[in-house]
C-alpha cells in the first residue's frame, strides 16, 4: 500500500503536471498564436504579452485557476508593462468567470484578495474599457482548457492598478468602500496627498452614507492643499458634498466622454449641479461642476478642478483626487488666473501677462465686475504669436482685447444674441467683440470675434466672485487667415461670400502678395436691399447675373500695397475731404467720419454705418458695413435691358445655326 504521504506527494505532482500542461496551452496562445507571435505582421509585434506570461508563471493561484476553472484574463501589452512602474498584481487581471466582449457586465469580481471589482465601460464609440484600460478589439481569444472549462483572454493597453497601500500600513485594508477609503487615507499610497479636511466635513455634515452606498459611483475628493483659504472648508456643506458624487455611474478618465455632463447627487428642484470631465492636449485631466440652478448659498456657474490623482478603484466605484473643491465660488478672477497660471489650464496666458509687466493683472484686480476671455495653453502655439510676444505695446492691446468690463455669462450672451450678433466693448472701449450663438442647450456653440480672429469658447462660465472666465481656443487680435478664409467662416458675412463664390470674385482673395481693404456688407445689410430694391436683390444672388454681382463687389474692394484702417480713412477725409481708393477696375470715392465713437461712410450722399471696423486678416483688412455700396440702377431688371447668360448662349447658338445654313445654301 502507498503511504498517505506518498499519496499526497503523488497528488501534488499530478496537480503540478496538470498545471504545467494547462499553462503550456495558454503560453502557446500567448507566445505562438498567429495574431500575437513575433512572426506576425509588424503592427502586432509590440502586443506580444511575454512579460505577463512570466508573471502568471510565477503565481500558483493564477496557475491553478488556468488549470481547473473558467476565467477571463485581461492581459496588458508589453508596451503597457514598459510604461508601468509599480508592482504587478496578476490576480487583479483575472476573473473566475468567462466573458466575451459582448458578455461583459458592468463589473466583474477579480481573483485578488477580497475580490475587488473590475468596472466595465462601453462607450458610444464602441470601445470597451476595464477600469482605465481599453480592450484591443481584434486581439481577444477564446479557448477551452483540458478540464473543458471555457476561458477568454482580452488584450488591454494598460496595466490594471488596484488600490495601493503604503508599506508601513498597520491595518489589513482589503477592498474598502469610499468611506473606508477616506478613513484610512493616511495608510494608502496617494502620492503624499492628504484628505483630512474633506473627511472632517463629510463627518460633520453626517454624509457618511453617501460614501458607503453600495453600487457603482464616482467620487471626487478635494485634497487638503485645496483648503489653504481658511474660510473655504466652512463652505463645504451637505449639498456641496453631494455635488462631488456622480451616483450610479463609474467614470474612469480614459473611458470618459469629453464634456458630457452627468447628474450629481446634488440635483433636485431648488439646486441642480452637473459634473463633467475634459482633457487638455497636454494630457492633464480636469473635472468641472456646473451649478445650473443655484440658491442663496450655492451660486450658479462653473468651477474647474484639476484631477491630481485619478482612477483609484474602491468597492463601490472609483475615486479621483482633485486640486480644489467643486461648486464653491470664493475666489476673484485675479485669484483664478494666478491659481491656474502657475502650472494649470491658463499657464501661458498668465505667463504672457506677467512677461508684459503684470499691469494687465493690476487692471483686472481693480475692476469690480469683469469677464476674461482666456486663451487656452494650446492657443498660444500659433506661429504668428511668437513674433508678437516681443512687441509689448502690441501685446498690451491684444491682452486688453480679452477683458470685458462686465459680468458676462452665457445666458447674458444669449439675451444679447437674441435678434442680432452680440456686440460687446472691451476694457478700452475702442475695440468691440462680437459673440454668436449657434444651436441650443448642450449642443450650442459660442464663438467670439475680435481683431479678425474667430475663437470658440471651449469652457464657458467659470464663475468667480467678481465675474466670469471663458476659456477660448484662439488668441484674439492675432490674425491667422486670409480675407477669403475670414469670409468663409464668419457667420455675419455669409451672403457676401456666397455672391463672390458663384461670380468667381473670391478667387483673388487668397493672394498673400496683395493687400486688400474690403468693405463687406453684413448679411442684414443685404436683407435691407431686398426691401429697398426687391427685384435687384433677387438678381444679385442668381448665377445668371454673376457679371453684375462681380461688378458690385469690385466696388467694395480696394487693392493697394497697404491696408486702410478706419483711423487712416478718417484722417485722410479730414485732410482732403474725400478719399479715393484704388479698386480692380476703377476707384472708390468715399468720406469717413467718426460719430460718437462709431465710424460712418459717406458714399453717393448716403450714410452707411460701419458695424465692425478693422477686422484684420493675413493679407488685408475687412470693414463690416451695415449696407452695400449699391444703387438700384446697378442691376436693371425691367424691359429686357440685360440678358442672362443662358439667354445669351441660346441666342449665339441660333445665330451660328443661321450662319451655317446660309453658307450651305
Amino acid at each position: 500500500m502507498t503511504s498517505p504521504g506518498c499519496r499526497g506527494l503523488t497528488a501534488a505532482l499530478l496537480l503540478l503536471c496538470a498545471t504545467t500542461a494547462a499553462f503550456a496551452e495558454l503560453s502557446d496562445k500567448l507566445r505562438d498564436d498567429s495574431e500575437l507571435s513575433q512572426s506576425t505582421a509588424k503592427s502586432f509585434r509590440r502586443l506580444m504579452p511575454v512579460r505577463f506570461y512570466s508573471q502568471v508563471e510565477q503565481n500558483p493561484i493564477a496557475n491553478a485557476t488556468l488549470t481547473l476553472r473558467s476565467c477571463t484574463i485581461f492581459v496588458p501589452t508589453n508596451e503597457a508593462f514598459q510604461r508601468y512602474k509599480g508592482n504587478i498584481h496578476v490576480l487583479y487581471h483575472i476573473s473566475t468567470s468567462a466573458f466575451s466582449k459582448e458578455q461583459l457586465p458592468k463589473s466583474v469580481s477579480s481573483d485578488m484578495g477580497g475580490n475587488p471589482p473590475l468596472y466595465i465601460t462601453k462607450n458610444r464609440n464602441g470601445d470597451i474599457y476595464v477600469n482605465n484600460a481599453r480592450i484591443i478589439p481584434s486581439l481577444s481569444v477564446e479557448m477551452t482548457n483540458r478540464e473543458g472549462k471555457r476561458q477568454v483572454m482580452h488584450i488591454i493597453d494598460e496595466v490594471l492598478q488596484p488600490l495601493s497601500v503604503q508599506k508601513n500600513a498597520q491595518d489589513n485594508i482589503n477592498n474598502p468602500d469610499a468611506m473606508q477609503f477616506l478613513q484610512m487615507a493616511e495608510q494608502l499610497d496617494l502620492n503624499d496627498f492628504h484628505l483630512r479636511t474633506y473627511r472632517s466635513q463629510v463627518t460633520l455634515a453626517k454624509k457618511e452614507s453617501v460614501y458607503q452606498s453600495p453600487g457603482a459611483h464616482t467620487f471626487l475628493i478635494p485634497i487638503d492643499e485645496s483648503f489653504k483659504l481658511s474660510a473655504r472648508s466652512g463652505l463645504v456643506d451637505a449639498k456641496v458634498i453631494d455635488g462631488h458624487v456622480i451616483p450610479n455611474t463609474v467614470i474612469f478618465t480614459a473611458a470618459s466622454q469629453h464634456d458630457d455632463p452627468k447628474t450629481s447627487a446634488a440635483f433636485e428642484d431648488l439646486l441642480k449641479v452637473t459634473v463633467s470631465f475634459f482633457k487638455q492636449k497636454d494630457g492633464k485631466m480636469y473635472v468641472k461642476s456646473n451649478t445650473i440652478v443655484g440658491d442663496a448659498k450655492h451660486h450658479e456657474g462653473v468651477v474647474l478642478a484639476e484631477i491630481v490623482k485619478a482612477n483609484i478603484p474602491v468597492q463601490n466605484g472609483v475615486v479621483h483626487l482633485i486640486h480644489r473643491p467643486l461648486m464653491i465660488i470664493d475666489t476673484t478672477v485675479t485669484d483664478f488666473l494666478k491659481e491656474n497660471g502657475e502650472n494649470g489650464a491658463l499657464r501661458k496666458f498668465y505667463e504672457v501677462i506677467m512677461d508684459n509687466g503684470g499691469e494687465v493683472l493690476d487692471d483686472i484686480t481693480n475692476l469690480s465686475e469683469v469677464t476674461i476671455l482666456a486663451p487656452s495653453n494650446d492657443a498660444w502655439n500659433a506661429s504668428l504669436i511668437e513674433n508678437l510676444l516681443r512687441n509689448r505695446k502690441k501685446m498690451r492691446e491684444i491682452l486688453n482685447m480679452h477683458i470685458i468690463r462686465d459680468r458676462l455669462n452665457v445666458d447674458k450672451i444669449r439675451q444679447k444674441n437674441a435678434n442680432m450678433i452680440a456686440q460687446v466693448p472691451t476694457v478700452n472701449n475702442s475695440t468691440f467683440l462680437y459673440f454668436n450663438v449657434k444651436g441650443e442647450g448642450a449642443d450650442a456653440v459660442i464663438t467670439v470675434e475680435g481683431g479678425g480672429v474667430n475663437a470658440t469658447i471651449v469652457q464657458a462660465d467659470v464663475a468667480q466672485t467678481n465675474g466670469y472666465v471663458h476659456i477660448i481656443d484662439r488668441v484674439l487680435g492675432v490674425p491667422h487667415t486670409t480675407v477669403l478664409g475670414k469670409l468663409e467662416t464668419d457667420p455675419m458675412m455669409s451672403d457676401t461670400y456666397k455672391m463672390g463664390q458663384f461670380s468667381h470674385f473670391n478667387d483673388q482673395l487668397n493672394n498673400t502678395q496683395r493687400r486688400f481693404t474690403y468693405f463687406v456688407p453684413r448679411d442684414k445689410g443685404w436683407q435691407k436691399t431686398e426691401l429697398d430694391y426687391p427685384s435687384a436683390h433677387k438678381k444679385l444672388f442668381m448665377p445668371d447675373f454673376s457679371y453684375h454681382s462681380k461688378s458690385i463687389l469690385e466696388r467694395h474692394l480696394a487693392i493697394a500695397d497697404h491696408v486702410f484702417t478706419m483711423k487712416d480713412l478718417v484722417q485722410y477725409s479730414q485732410q482732403a475731404g474725400n478719399v479715393v481708393l484704388p479698386t480692380f477696375r476703377d476707384s472708390l470715392q468715399i468720406r469717413v467720419e467718426e460719430e460718437a465713437g462709431r465710424y460712418v461712410i459717406i458714399w453717393n450722399y448716403k450714410k452707411i454705418n460701419v458695424y465692425r471696423p478693422d477686422v484684420e486678416c493675413t493679407n488685408g483688412i475687412i470693414h463690416v458695413i451695415d449696407y452695400p455700396l449699391l444703387e438700384e440702377r446697378d442691376v436693371v431688371v425691367s424691359g429686357g435691358s440685360y440678358l442672362t447668360e443662358s439667354s445669351i448662349c441660346i441666342l449665339l447658338a441660333n445665330l451660328i445655326m443661321i450662319t451655317v445654313a446660309k453658307i450651305l445654301n
